[in-house]
């Protein structure tokens, strides 16, 4: 079984902000599995579904972004998947909008719920796919710039960035990391 889990925050007022790319990849991956509901476990939101005749668990921690650690773990640990079975979405303003980016591993670079989650892990060695929402604005603040929205302008670019992401996931699952970088990145 892989692990699949999108970093964001819960609640209706964070829906559709550019910190919640990682749900909101999850939720087009869950859709295009066509999973049937989603259960309460381990600390947050999951969905069992099959990709690419893979099994797969869909986790959506609802434990706020910068600990969503714990939940990760305690989905890792009751299924004993390997780290490199783990893919972990998060955004990252660092990357233009547009722009998204698979890593075997290394360091968080400045996200604070990846970086939960690889001390949780124990291991820089988990996968992520980075969904890219910058540049932050110059004077922009950047807690407000990732909790904000994105505007009616952006919204088809990222809309189509989302569904390349879930593509990268789809090929991260059923080719590999190495093959999926080359198509992705």
């Amino acid at each position: 079984m892989k692990l699949i889990a999108g970093l964001g925050n819960p609640g209706r007022s964070y829906e559709g902000s550019r910190h919640n790319v990682g749900f909101d990849v999850l939720s087009i991956l869950s859709e295009r599995s066509g999973t049937p509901g989603l259960r309460q476990r381990f600390q947050g939101e999951t969905a069992q579904t099959t990709i690419r005749g893979c099994p797969v668990l869909l986790l959506w921690p609802l434990t706020w972004m910068n600990l969503s650690g714990g939940s990760v773990l305690a989905a890792r640990d009751f299924y004993k998947i390997d780290d490199s079975d783990i893919l972990v979405i998060c955004d990252d303003f660092n990357l233009p909008t547009n722009v998204i980016r698979l890593r075997k591993s290394g360091s968080a670079g400045g996200q604070n719920g990846l970086a939960d989650v690889l001390v949780r892990i124990g291991s820089q060695a988990v996968p992520r796919l980075r969904v890219g929402i910058g540049p932050i604005p110059r004077g922009r603040d950047p807690a407000e710039w990732v909790l904000g929205r994105f505007s009616p302008a952006e919204r088809p670019l990222v809309d189509a960035q989302l569904q390349r992401a879930a593509d990268a996931v789809e090929d991260w699952v059923g080719l590999g990391i190495d093959a999926a970088m080359n198509r992705h990145n």
